[in-house]
């Protein structure tokens, strides 16, 4: 059975940890647009040695949830360097890759 996620993460802290003045309302608006994917730990965190979850967050949240029409070298190099810029933290948490994602697109405005 998964694990389940603490209710008391702060999402808005770990986010702020890579863009001091980041939108607190865009976490919140991708904190809401993940919604119960949170409370399952292994879904709240992005696992970059996955080949199939890179796949999966290019293809679900880059070309469906932000319309980006890039070419899939394109938006996987954009993931790797997520990755890269993560790569202290062991888990890496959704939200914040998904706002270092929104932010490089300029898509932030889409989830306030």
């Amino acid at each position: 059975m998964a694990q389940q996620a603490t209710m008391s993460h702060d999402w808005t802290a770990n986010v702020k940890k890579y863009v001091p003045h980041a939108n607190d309302a865009a976490i919140s608006g991708i904190v809401r647009h993940l919604g119960v994917a949170l409370k399952n730990t292994d879904a709240s965190f992005v696992a970059c040695n996955d080949k199939a979850e890179r796949d999966r967050v290019r293809d679900s949240f880059l070309k469906k949830k932000l319309g980006l029409a890039a070419n899939d070298g394109d938006l996987d190099r954009a993931i790797t360097d997520v990755c890269q810029q993560m790569h202290a933290e062991r888990d890496k948490p959704r939200v914040t890759f998904y706002y270092l994602l929104a932010e490089k697109y300029g898509k932030l405005s889409m989830f306030t």
